[in-house]
């Protein structure tokens, strides 16, 4: 099979490096991909929301398949796109329809789709510009801290969480009236703050049948002891030691059968991830979010211990026969340390030479935002590149992969040398 993976992230290039195992794959493309996918298929330069230049590349390379990594293209309806062209009608898109994938483009649709299949999520309502002061009295009506979450896509930086009622009022008129997070925030969504452990849970579905893949952890904030400004993710773990057997029990009940079967009863076509943010109350979990595509970087532990093959899973996703599928999981724990660049996630510099990664053999080493430049690997984003170790446990995992980083160096590289610290 001939695929193309679209995206440049870490989260790409260790979906790459799985399908790169496959006896079934006979050429990997990646639009715009970064240079560690470089180095195990072609790289296209082209952007994920172009999707007439993708349609070229589909024809011209013959691409069997085509697997969506980020969000946006997905909101921006690319399986629609393809089924609406008589050329491209026949080639499987791994990822939902646009009308499903509102459940990420939209909070306040995810919202409803919560309340409306009895998911347990926070209490919430929506506000606009034109209801500003019924924002305003909703948040006078909830304890601190307040969740104001802009409704549409932020490149996840539309969730604030402020302790202080006023700054609070202040941020929704920020969001809703001086338009911070552009068309974003046309709509705010202000939720009840829930207090717990997150964790997120990741399930693959056909439409029909579903596999639940394996848990993960990931550290958001810039700094130790999760303080700081809010990152596309800092390091992740997988599985979750306190997500048990009773536990995954009630998120399988409660959450993963009524998503999927909602999804068919509101008929919103899905193929491909479902990621589910999640956060345990005593020992309740509730739906803080959905994603419609896997994250980043839980990709990058979770992908590691699927031992299935993943060209055979995604085929079955295309053929909706993924209930045919036994899905062969890895015991060990997989653990990654995102580096990033100095800065980030505020003013960072691009193109700073990363060297002694080529040298790893402990860890398995994902670039994120990295580029071939005069036959040199630099940086060219936030977070530069993921390490990826496994263990019998996520403190002997996370020990490999810092016994990595070691190695590796670039200009004002930084990193958390906390992960798992709340474990």
């Amino acid at each position: 099979m001939n695929i193309l993976i679209l995206g440049s992230g870490g989260r790409e290039h260790a979906i790459a490096w799985k399908l790169a195992q496959s006896p079934k794959l006979s050429n990997l493309f990646i639009a715009p991909g970064n240079a560690g996918t470089a180095s195990i298929g072609t790289n296209i330069s082209v952007g994920v929301n172009d999707f007439e230049k993708i349609k070229e590349i589909v024809l011209s390379k013959d691409i069997d398949m085509v697997i969506v990594g980020p969000e946006d293209p997905l909101v921006n309806g690319i399986h629609d796109f393809f089924l609406n062209d008589a050329e491209l009608k026949d080639v499987p898109v791994i990822g939902p329809q646009k009308a499903a994938a509102t459940l990420e483009g939209s909070k306040e649709f995810a919202k409803e789709f919560l309340i409306r299949h009895n998911i347990p999520t926070a209490a919430y309502q929506s506000f606009t510009s034109e209801s500003l002061e019924a924002g305003y009295a909703f948040l006078d009506s909830l304890k601190p801290p307040y969740v104001l979450k802009a409704d549409g896509l932020a490149a996840g930086k539309g969730v604030v969480i402020l302790n202080d009622l006023q700054e609070a009022k202040d941020e929704l008129k920020i969001m809703l009236v001086d338009a911070k997070f552009g068309e974003a925030s046309t709509t705010v969504v202000i939720e009840e703050f829930l207090s717990g452990i997150e964790l997120s849970v990741f399930v693959l579905t056909d439409g029909k049948g579903y596999k639940v893949l394996p848990t993960a952890k990931d550290y958001k904030r810039i700094g130790e002891g999760d303080t700081g400004l809010n990152t596309g993710g800092m390091g992740a773990i997988s599985p979750v030691p306190f997500a048990d057997k009773a536990f995954m029990d009630k998120i399988h009940d409660r959450v993963v059968k009524p998503t999927v079967e909602g999804l068919k009863k509101d008929n919103l076509p899905y193929k491909g991830f479902v990621f589910i943010g999640l956060i345990k109350i005593g020992d309740d979990p509730f739906v803080i979010e959905y994603n419609v595509r896997m994250g980043d970087p839980e990709t990058e532990v979770v992908i590691p211990r699927i031992k299935t093959d993943l060209v055979t899973v995604f085929q079955a996703v295309a053929d909706q026969k993924l209930d045919s599928i036994d899905l062969e999981i890895d015991d060990r724990t997989a653990s990654t340390v995102m580096l990033v660049s100095g800065g980030y996630p505020e003013a960072y510099e691009k193109g700073k030479e990363i060297m002694g990664f080529e040298n790893i053999g402990d860890s398995i080493v994902f670039h994120a935002g990295t580029d071939l430049k005069d036959g040199k690997v630099v940086t060219n984003g936030g977070r530069v590149m993921a390490i990826t170790s496994y263990g019998d446990n996520f403190n002997q995992a996370l020990q490999t992969s810092y016994q990595s980083i070691d190695k590796i160096c670039f200009e004002k590289m930084n990193f958390r040398k906390d992960i798992g610290f709340d474990l």
